[in-house]
């Protein structure tokens, strides 16, 4: 298919269609609108719905005050809108989901919803895990936007106008690429991929909208890679966004001069991994314009692209550990230097940044005091290393900020046969941790809460027969209902899964075959390593069933 049309509006409001000869359509966000206007896959959606002339398409955003959901541009309600599309980005979206149709009036499950509103999703937990949400959905888009949602927009568009019945317009589409319609679609159902050739990422994705209420304020999102190489195992992303591409620098400019951003943030699973990375930030300070960076990898920290940073204003840098120690980073298969870590550290610090913030995840099968006591001795390490690059002065990193979460065992990785800890175990583990980083001067830490870990993890990892659950969230809060079902919870996750078990998720086809993930969880049992994807692109190593799959998109 050809580039989607360009579109941004920074600050500006959309100019309204009208409905006449057109299929309204809701696009809603089930969360609070700051964290739409922050979130990359939402505006691309909007950008490559907005511009066709067949579709009026107004945005709805989560507004838990509000007794009915109302459009952010129109203000109509959103049980007038004969197509409803709901943007999944966190599985504690479902109940929000289930409370924004029932607002409105539209019955939650769709087997009560013989006529029109057709309710699909897409994003990325539609190609993750949606079945706990199944029942409420007409049909899920598998897979990334800009590979078809707008051809199954516009076909039910013609369905729509012709007078044609929801059942009629859902037969029409079930067979599409990329679309699952439950009891129509053939099973497993095939992710659908913007891909064209090798490493070459050819739309980028970017904001449409610039706000100072957006989470990143008055910032400009640009998407500089998609997909990661590295094969961590606890990762979904590594899965899910195969194959790992590339944007090109000259197409990055052009949006950067078509937009005229004051800020931008560069988004991506491994932007060090870019090649334009340092002549991009270049280029954009030149034109004034300033830049903010995700999660950086320590070994892509060169010299030269910290010094820059610096010079540039940048204050803090964030860095990844994930696990406590070295046997838990070699079973994630984390490919970590702590070398390069702790020179990473140490040039940090002599270049003068303020803060040092560093993410790690407690919560691994096997782990245990020995890695705690590990930890506590590479954290006196990095202490050193900070101080080495002080040079005995007062500048330099002054705090060393380290936040914890729990390890959720994802979908399509090695890890979803292994069982969650329990809340108790890891509660235990965040108070060890907190009390090693508390021996040190200018280190502080934080701790993701056990219990909303283990909502999210239920929600991950679970089916349709959750339904229930999620209504009664709907009603209650996450939070409640899972105190009250805490016994049904402990059933999913407590247990470790067989190699032979079938999961809810497998009525999806991502792209990397059950076997390659389940030797994966073998070698994490072992600790032992598996190489990066080739520079070359999938279709290289022959390794996790990519290159077979993208063989089948080409023909």
């Amino acid at each position: 298919m050809g580039a989607a049309p360009r579109l941004y509006y920074g600050r500006a409001v959309p100019e309204l269609k009208e409905w006449g000869g057109r299929l309204p359509v809701a696009l809603v966000y089930p969360g609070r609108m700051d964290h739409a206007l922050s979130t990359l896959g939402w505006q691309v959606v909007y950008r490559l719905l907005a511009p066709r002339g067949e579709l009026a398409v107004e945005r709805f955003f989560w507004e838990p005050a509000s007794p009915r959901p109302r459009s952010a541009d129109s203000g109509r309600d959103l049980g007038l809108f004969p197509l409803v599309l709901f943007s999944l980005n966190f599985e504690g979206d479902f109940p929000s989901v289930l409370s924004m149709l029932r607002s409105a009036s539209v019955p939650i499950r769709a087997s009560d919803r013989a006529q029109w509103p057709l309710v699909l999703a897409g994003g990325p937990i539609a190609f993750l895990n949606p079945f706990p949400l199944l029942p409420a959905l007409d049909g899920i888009f598998v897979g990334e936007a800009e590979a078809g949602l707008d051809a199954v927009c516009r076909t039910l568009a013609a369905k729509w106008m012709s007078g044609a019945e929801k059942d009629a317009a859902l037969e029409s589409v079930a067979r599409m690429p990329g679309v699952f319609i439950p009891g129509r679609s053939r099973e497993p159902a095939r992710r659908r991929i913007a891909w064209t050739a090798h490493t070459d990422l050819p739309e980028p994705g970017y904001s449409c909208f610039v706000s100072s209420e957006a989470q990143f304020r008055d910032m400009l999102l640009l998407e500089v890679n998609r997909g990661c190489p590295y094969g961590c195992r606890f990762c979904a992303a590594g899965s899910i966004y195969k194959p790992p591409r590339h944007a090109h620098m000259a197409r990055l400019q052009r949006i950067v001069e078509e937009c005229s951003p004051h800020k931008v943030g560069l988004v991506g699973t491994a932007l060090t991994d870019w090649p334009d990375l340092l002549p991009f930030l270049r280029w954009l300070a030149e034109r004034k314009v300033k830049f903010s960076l995700s999660s950086l990898r320590a070994d892509g920290l060169t010299e030269e692209l910290l010094g820059f940073l610096r010079h540039t204003g940048t204050r803090s840098v964030t860095l990844a550990l994930e696990g406590a120690s070295r046997r838990l980073r070699a079973a994630m298969n984390k490919n970590f230097s702590e070398g390069a870590f702790l020179k990473a550290v140490e040039r940090i610090s002599r270049m003068q940044f303020n803060t040092l913030k560093v993410y790690m995840i407690t919560g691994w099968p096997g782990e245990s005091e020995k890695d705690w006591t590990e930890l506590d001795g590479f954290l006196g390490r990095v202490d050193e290393a900070r101080n080495l690059g002080r040079g005995g002065r007062n500048k330099g990193v002054e705090l060393v900020s380290l936040s914890v979460s729990c390890l959720v065992p994802k979908p399509w990785t090695p890890l979803q046969w292994a069982a969650m800890r329990d809340e108790a175990w890891l509660k235990r583990a965040m108070k060890r941790i907190k009390k090693i980083v508390s021996g040190y001067r200018g280190m502080r830490f934080s701790g993701e809460n056990p219990a909303q870990a283990r909502v999210q993890a239920l929600l991950a990892r679970g089916g349709e027969e959750l339904f229930p659950f999620l209504e009664e969230a709907a009603d209650i809060g996450l939070s409640a209902a899972l105190r009250e079902n805490g016994a049904s919870a402990d059933s999913i996750l407590g247990r470790e899964a067989g190699r032979d078990d079938i999961f809810p998720w497998e009525r999806l086809n991502v792209g990397v075959s059950r076997k390659f993930l389940y030797s994966e969880w073998v070698k994490y049992r072992h600790a032992l390593a598996t190489p990066p994807c080739p520079e070359a692109g999938c279709g290289v190593c022959g390794l996790c069933g990519m290159h077979s799959f993208l063989d089948q998109e080409r023909n």
